[in-house]
């Protein structure tokens, strides 16, 4: 900021010094302007005599002026100068200010006009620039002295702006701090300023309230998986109840505990992927091959059923990845697909390249998701009211465990709007070559 400040006076005061310096050299001109213009007077009345004895009254008056007038052969009427300065042009004749020249004599900058006046008679006049420089030169010192100024108000500006800055900060840690340490509720005190800062403070009230509504929808899942627990539980009680070595009961017995651990399993499965995110752990894994692997082991199933599968898969495709975990990915969208599809509907798997990521694509022509469930269609235990009663077993944990999975991959989870059945993507970041 000071750095900034600084370049702006810096700026304006080159300006100004550039007017003031222009106004002093058009004064100076002025008044060369005006001795040519005397002499021309002069010149009328009585040509080369009266010249000369204008400039030979004004040598005598010791001025600091350069005057000069010679005769045709190069000797010197009257002036204040010994000879010709070497190296000088005579341009034009006459009392014009146009051209005039700047020359260097004894150290010192001259502005002068040089003629040959009608006759052959050289004429030089000329001022000196030294009251212009010096007055230049003390404008840069002045403006030296104002830039060390400005430098150290800007300066100082900037220190006691920073130090509000950092305690409006230091407001916002100190919260941060409380929520680190396990107090949810807390919250800043006071009234919020109408800035920038304000609005920071409100974004994280915000973000603390959202964080406390998911808190209680975490208790609130607890309270679902009790419930979802609680059936086959109970189930598996009345029949323990009546059991006296009857087959039968024992396999649906065993069947309530197989169904119970494996909810079980996908909740575990689900929370480890979350707390994995970040991509530590992965490596380099053919996409292709997995997805091939998997749609080997489905596609007899798939076609058992009465569906139509196809598969359109890409080979060599690498991506940054856990081949366990892509593989379960895999097999819980085509699980999910051959559970809910009946005879006759298509199933297509197809793996390629996407816009600049490798894109796995899973879709179905069969019921689909309800449109009230597709903002929810991730959420644990989310299942449609038709499904129950159709009768299809499952907890609705399949596609929580799918999202959990491809945020671990920093996969973009996208469903997209089909006129029929479900389509699932899951976008993988390309794995640049050589790269681990």
């Amino acid at each position: 900021m000071a750095a900034a400040v600084a370049a702006l006076a810096m700026l304006a005061m080159g300006l100004q010094y550039r007017l003031v310096e222009t106004r002093l050299m058009q004064a100076q001109r002025a008044l060369l302007t005006a001795d040519l213009d005397g002499f021309a007077a002069l010149y009328d009345q009585r040509r080369i005599i009266a010249v000369r004895e204008a400039i030979a009254l004004r040598a005598a008056s010791g001025a600091d002026e350069m005057l000069l007038l010679m005769d045709r052969q190069g000797g010197v009427l009257a002036g204040t100068l010994p000879g010709w300065p070497e190296g000088l042009a005579r341009q034009g004749g006459g009392f014009t200010i146009d051209p005039a020249q700047e020359i260097i004599r004894d150290g010192h900058r001259w502005l002068a006009v040089a003629r040959e006046l009608p006759g052959g008679f050289p004429l030089l006049l000329g001022r000196s620039l030294q009251p212009v420089d010096d007055t230049l030169a003390d404008l840069r010192r002045g403006m030296l002295g104002l830039l060390l100024a400005v430098l150290l108000a800007a300066g100082g500006t900037g220190w006691l702006a920073a130090r509000w800055v950092m305690a409006r900060i230091g407001r916002v840690n100190a919260l941060a701090d409380r929520v680190a340490g396990g107090d949810l509720s807390a919250r800043l005190p006071g009234p919020r300023a109408p800035d920038e800062f304000g609005l920071l403070e409100t974004h994280v009230h915000a973000m603390l309230d959202r964080i406390e509504n998911l808190n209680r929808a975490t208790h609130h899942l607890s309270d679902t998986i009790a419930h979802e627990l609680r059936t086959p539980l109970n189930r598996m009680v009345q029949r323990l109840a009546r059991l006296e070595g009857q087959e039968e009961e024992v396999g649906a017995l065993k069947a309530e505990m197989r169904q119970a651990i494996r909810m079980f399993d996908a909740l575990l499965d689900i929370s480890r992927a979350e707390a994995d995110q970040g991509g530590g752990g992965l490596v380099p894994v053919d996409l292709s091959s997995v997805a091939a692997e998997v749609w080997e082991l489905y596609e007899p199933l798939a076609e058992d059923k009465g569906l139509l599968p196809r598969a359109e898969v890409a080979s060599g495709l690498q991506v940054l990845g856990d081949r366990t975990l892509i593989a379960q990915v895999v097999a819980n969208l085509l699980d999910n697909a051959i559970k809910y599809c009946g005879p006759g509907d298509s199933l297509a798997l197809t793996v390629a390249t996407e816009g600049g990521r490798h894109v796995l694509r899973l879709a179905d022509s069969g019921p689909g998701l309800p449109a009230g469930l597709r903002e929810e269609a991730f959420d644990r235990f989310t299942r449609a009211d038709r499904d129950r009663a159709r009768g299809i077993k499952g907890h609705g944990l399949g596609l929580a465990l799918v999202r959990a999975i491809a945020a671990r991959h920093g996969a973009r989870l996208i469903l997209p709007q089909t006129a029929r059945g479900l389509t699932v993507e899951l976008a993988f970041p390309v794995l640049a070559e050589g790269g681990v």
